[in-house]
Parts: C-alpha cells; structure tokens; sequence
C-alpha cells in the first residue's frame, strides 16, 4: 500500500485505504516515499502494515507525483504484489495514475468495496458520486484508490511483528520538474478537510460581507467557514474555501449548509459529513432534501438568531 503524508504527517485517508488493504485478504505491506516519513512505521504497523518499506532519495524531499509514481513503479515490479491500495484523494490518484502509466497497467480510482475476487469485481464512485459502478478489473497487478471519507480507519485485531525494510530506487533527475519547490501556509490550526464543523455559504448568502455571521457561528462552535462554487466565482471567497468535487472533501460531525442549493458537484464534496443542517428559503432545493435536518427560512436572520442563543446559553452557564 502507498502510504500518504505531508511532509511526515500521515494522511487520515492513509488508514482508511489501510483498513481497505487489511480487507482484501492478503498480508499488507506498506511503502513510505522520503526519509520524512521514515517515522510513520509504528501507526502503519497498529493498522495491520507486517512490513515498511522506506524509499529514500534526493528529489523525495518533498511531494513529487512524478517521482512517487516511479518508485511505486519500481516496488510493484520488485514485489509482485496481487494489489496496490492507495487514498482516494487528490495525491493518492495522482501517484497511483503515474505508476500506472509506467506499468502499462489500468487503474480503478475511487473504491467502495471488492465484490468479487473472480472475477475480481469492484463497487466504486463515477460521475462525481451521482453513481455507483461495478467494473471487473483485469490485470496481473490491480491498482485501486479508495474513496475518501467512505471507509472508517480500524486499527488492527493484533498488530504483529513489523519489518522495516530501506527500499533502495534509482530516479531519473527530468522527475524533478514536478517537484514542489515552496509553499504558502494560509493558516494555523484546524483546516476545512479536518474541522469537526464546517459552516457553508452559497450563493443566498449575497456578498462578501455576507460572510460575517457565518464566521461568528463556526467560531462559536469550533469550526471553520466553508463556500460553494458560486460563492469562489464570484470573488467573495477564496478557492481554498470551497466544498465540493473541485474544491474540498469534507467529513465534519456537522455541516451547515447556509443559502446553498446543493448541486450534484458540491454535494460530493458534502456527502461524508455525518449531519447535514440546511438553511435555505426554499425547501425544494436539493440541499435540503439530503440534509437531515432542515431549516426553512432566511439565513441572513436564522444564522444570527442561532448565534444569539448560543452565546445566550453560554452566558447562563457561566
């Protein structure tokens, strides 16, 4: 399984396509790409990983799909694995895309589950979630991605002795041109795919400063502000802010969706999430049909309305 981190930080999604791995029935293996994540062993080993093989290399400083895509290349040709796992999310395809092409081997993204081992059948998300498939993969080596937020992380029954292995690659220097060579932190802290709550707006929310009370009531609950497209389109906040299939995968205990009428594209994005509170004047838009709860009214009085009461709570708590 291709191992997915940030510099050394383990990806959530990494456990997730782990547990997936640990369900196809096979010893899992587990591969770290830089000496960043030389550190990342002992959690790969408690979610099931019998061995780590850690690939160490000048132009694996920071991520690189081109050269994550190669050595994951090399290692399925040295390991003759029956399957390659890898995160559903933006790297994990990515890389695993990458190594595909260099195998010449096909790619199936996106898994829910194995249906069937033969012929070996697969159950996975299309169309940007709108539908569910099942494709028959044919292929010596079967290289899957598992969709985010659709797998729950479990560590292993018994976590068993754990070979760390150094995995020894040669890199041809052209791979350097996909390189990341900086970065810009926007912000400290909880971000929009890991906040437990996330308070969105559409297009009903009217403007930039519109965004005022919805930032006072993700504060309030420990949350951060989430966007539709519409919403980025319009230049009243920032690509970094927007849910859905383009934007950001979200999983929050809680996600209030604010003026948003919840077309197809931001409700993958949205789907994961565990409760869904609407907010929205017309009650036939599709974002209240999902939702579990639903309020039917104006945003811009129930959303200052909720904040009121819960400061008011807050206050007779002491």
């Amino acid at each position: 399984m291709l191992v997915e981190h940030d510099r050394g930080a383990l990806a959530p999604a990494a456990l997730e396509a782990m547990t997936f791995a640990r369900s196809l029935g096979a010893e899992v293996v587990a591969l770290t790409v830089g000496a960043a994540a030389d550190g990342l062993a002992e959690p790969l080993a408690r979610h099931g990983a019998i061995a780590v093989y850690q690939a160490h290399h000048d132009l694996l400083g920071d991520y690189n799909p081109e050269a994550w895509g190669d050595v994951l290349a090399a290692a399925v040709r040295s390991l003759q694995p029956d399957f390659v796992v890898a995160t559903g999310t933006d790297v994990g395809n990515e890389v695993l895309a990458n190594a595909a092409a260099v195998l010449d081997v096909p790619m199936v993204a996106n898994c829910l589950a194995v249906e069937s081992v033969d012929p070996f059948t697969v159950r996975r998300v299309r169309w940007g979630g709108s539908l569910i498939e099942r494709a028959t993969v044919d292929a010596a080596v079967k290289l899957l991605t598992v969709a985010h937020h659709a797998i729950e992380a479990v560590p292993a029954e018994v976590a068993g002795d754990l070979d760390v292995v150094a995995f020894d690659v040669a890199l041809d220097e052209r791979v350097a041109r996909s390189a990341v060579v900086d970065r810009v932190e926007r912000a400290a802290g909880i971000t929009l795919a890991t906040a437990p709550v996330v308070v969105s707006g559409g297009r009903g929310v009217g403007s930039a400063d519109g965004f005022g009370p919805l930032e006072e009531l993700a504060a309030l609950l420990g949350g951060v502000v989430g966007c539709s497209r519409a919403v980025t389109n319009n230049g009243w906040r920032n690509h970094a802010d927007q849910v859905g299939q383009t934007g950001t995968r979200i999983a929050p205990s809680i996600y209030i969706a604010c003026g948003i009428s919840g077309a197809i594209q931001h409700w993958v994005g949205a789907m994961a999430s565990r409760r869904i509170l609407a907010i929205n004047t017309d009650p036939q838009a599709n974002m209240v049909a999902k939702a579990d709860y639903a309020v039917i009214g104006d945003l811009h009085q129930v959303v200052p309305a909720i904040v009121a009461e819960i400061r008011r709570r807050r206050e007779a708590a002491g």
